[in-house]
């Protein structure tokens, strides 16, 4: 093997907990540790696989993180690399640009952080020449492409460059130094190590793309296997790239299929089912999930207005299991033709569902921002931190709120 390197991003390191930390302590302790665990792990692995470099591709932080405490971890982390010989070579993404940490720590020398214009960094590995290229956010807000910075590819070097960008845009990321793959594949570089998207990606063509992803998922949001990527190249320059699992824990999402179900302890009983195959599927260390009631069940109404006695029974038979934890419950079962065709409350639940009230409704846009600026500063955020989150975080409360208005009042026709 001629020489390795690990690439990453979007480590978050020590990111605040928001909704986790309400409902349950010491799922919001296992999750807000996993970060830095995260990292060790990457660092155990530089270690233990003899790269010759560690690759950040920016968001090494989060924008809103202020403690020291975190920024020596940090340190701490990169001495145990340069103890062992082993390079690091950091970028500043769009939350590293707005963290005060980023602009106090000290880290060793081996520890390449590029500044807010590109800079390349010559070196050899293992009687190899290697460039390695970088540009960091000098703000949190990157709108213009940075691609035209970069320098051209250094001659018989092998080329890497690293880049935090959303590319020509992804789903629930804003645009951040957009550029596209046509652009990244015409530089003539042999691998471009980028960074902003959380979920892994790998584009073909003559110059190896890579989007790690997130290392460690933090909410429901980021379900799924996660990684950090080992990149192997041989003598004659050919890529070979290995993804490989860190993460402390992985969210999921669970359906619990109701359909046919007509009595509660049937309804418990396919709960502990799902769990039980769940966590018998994952060899994760820790896995969190979300168990949803789909399908047609008489059930429907009475499962929601119980959805509490739900999550009790999920948490206890997850505790029985051992390294299962609850993210939360959802019911989105529908009642049947039989049940939905008639009645007071059938009538009721038409007129909610052909409702037209929604996030964007100005009366609700005024009630919310009423609410916001008379709750505590470390709330605000727990809807979301953009427009959009919140308008989706609204839509699915207002959702929910009908379904429970509906399920009461089921009860008592009945």
């Amino acid at each position: 093997m001629a020489f390795k390197f690990v690439h990453t991003a979007d480590i978050h390191l020590d990111s605040p907990l928001k909704s986790l930390a309400l409902r349950d302590a010491n799922l919001a302790e296992l999750v807000g540790n996993a970060t830095r665990t995260t990292l060790s792990r990457i660092v155990d692995l530089c270690i233990s696989e003899s790269v010759q470099a560690l690759v950040i591709a920016g968001d090494l932080y989060d924008g809103s993180q202020t403690s020291m405490k975190t920024a020596r971890f940090l340190a701490q982390e990169m001495e145990r690399l340069a103890a062992a010989g082993i390079p690091a070579f950091l970028i500043r993404g769009n939350h590293d640009a707005s963290s005060k940490i980023s602009r106090e720590l000290v880290l060793p020398d081996t520890v390449k952080v590029f500044a807010g214009r590109a800079e390349v960094v010559e070196t050899e590995w293992n009687g190899h020449a290697v460039a390695v290229h970088g540009i960091s956010f000098r703000l949190p807000h990157a709108p213009e492409s940075l691609l035209n910075n970069f320098a051209p590819p250094v001659s018989g070097a092998f080329n890497i460059g690293l880049l935090h960008t959303s590319l020509d845009g992804a789903s629930g990321h804003d645009p951040y130094a957009p550029c596209s793959l046509a652009d990244l594949q015409k530089t003539g570089f042999d691998y471009w190590a980028l960074g902003h998207i959380h979920k892994r990606a790998v584009y073909p063509g003559p110059t190896h793309v890579v989007m790690p992803g997130i290392p460690q998922g933090r909410d429901i949001g980021e379900a799924g296997a996660k990684s950090v990527t080992l990149v192997c190249v041989d003598d004659a320059g050919d890529v070979r790239l290995e993804t490989k699992e860190v993460a402390v824990a992985q969210f999921e999402r669970l359906a619990i299929e109701c359909t046919g179900i007509t009595d509660w302890v049937d309804l418990v009983a396919a709960l502990k089912q799902g769990l039980r195959a769940a966590r018998q599927a994952h060899d994760g260390e820790n896995l969190i999930v979300r168990p949803m009631f789909v399908g047609q069940s008489p059930l429907a109404w009475r499962a929601n207005r119980d959805a509490d006695l739900l999550r009790n029974e999920a948490q206890n038979f997850a505790e029985q299991i051992g390294t299962l934890w609850i993210d939360k419950i959802e019911i989105d079962l529908q009642v049947g033709e039989a049940r939905a065709t008639g009645g007071a409350v059938s009538d009721m639940a038409a007129l909610v569902a052909a409702g037209t009230l929604s996030a964007d409704d100005p009366r609700v846009q005024a009630e919310m921002d009423l609410i916001v600026k008379h709750l505590p500063r470390e709330l605000r955020g727990l809807l979301g931190d953009s427009q959009d989150e919140v308008a989706h975080a609204l839509e699915t409360a207002m959702k929910q709120g009908a379904k429970d208005v509906l399920a009461r009042l089921e009860e008592a026709e009945e």
